[in-house]
């Protein structure tokens, strides 16, 4: 029995270390790719695409491409797995909102694998990285700068049939500590008079969090489930008797955090 003992011990630190090698060399993969993508793919697209509107959606093809290729990888070698339910939903969200929960760094590119189409809102940090920026600009993504321009951006490309990405919490969430919002998905929403699709992500255990560091993996292979649910209109937030809009902005954010909750709460669960 002891022998045995030993034996798992020895292979779940062998696994361990094994998962701490590959997930920095991902790491760096992600980065480096990235580059490459902005240097050489990127201006070749241009090069040989005229129409602007074709070589948008080759950029976002190849960023999904791009994506799906990282996570195989990830997935291949043990890093992590993840699996969808009622993603086939994504392919009736032209001019929709989507928002999700956000536990993992990962969030981002796993549901941009994923969707036809995924408009993006940034961080201006991110800017300023060598190895995103250019990535960023050839997307065309939306900089959250904290001004007004942003939620007319946001309204154009909704109604030009965008499908916009948003983390309503503004932040990863720290395990452990409750789901807050802020209210820009909610005013974006009314303001473009759209459909918010909700997405639930989990990620058991954690793995890339707010306060984790890449190199400080878990002790098993984490599990993501990504939860597609159902949509809401933005304007069933909306009452003839409001004073104000941050009043149907403050109902539809409560709707999408008790949503979010709900979702985290079922699939903790399963």
């Amino acid at each position: 029995m002891r022998e045995s003992q030993l034996n798992q011990g020895g292979a779940s630190l062998a696994n361990c270390i094994w998962r701490w090698l590959a997930t920095g060399f991902f790491f760096a993969l992600f980065g480096i790719g990235g580059l490459l993508l902005s240097l050489i793919w990127f201006n070749l697209l241009r090069l040989i695409i005229r129409q602007p509107d074709r070589l948008h959606r080759m950029t976002l093809n190849s960023i999904r491409s791009s994506f799906r290729f990282f996570l195989g990888g990830l997935r291949l070698v043990g890093v992590m797995d993840y699996r969808f339910t009622g993603d086939e939903k994504f392919q009736q969200d032209t001019g929709c909102l989507i928002v999700a929960n956000h536990p993992s760094l990962l969030d981002y590119v796993i549901l941009a694998s994923q969707m036809p189409r995924c408009d993006c809102i940034v961080k201006e940090a991110l800017l300023k990285n060598p190895f995103l920026s250019g990535v960023i600009k050839a997307a065309g993504y939306l900089v959250n700068s904290g001004s007004d321009a942003l939620l007319q951006a946001c309204e154009t490309r909704l109604q030009a049939g965008g499908t916009l990405l948003i983390f309503p919490e503004g932040t990863r969430t720290v395990p452990g500590d409750p789901l807050t919002l802020q209210r820009g998905a909610a005013n974006i929403a009314l303001r473009a008079n759209c459909d918010v699709r909700i997405v639930h992500i989990t990620c058991q255990p954690p793995m890339l969090t707010k306060r984790g560091k890449w190199y400080q993996i878990p002790s098993v292979k984490p599990q993501f489930v990504i939860t597609v649910a159902d949509k809401v209109k933005a304007e069933d937030f909306l009452y003839e008797s409001d004073l104000s809009p941050a009043l149907a902005a403050r109902r539809l954010t409560q709707h999408l955090r008790t949503e979010l909750m709900r979702g985290n709460t079922q699939d903790n669960e399963k």
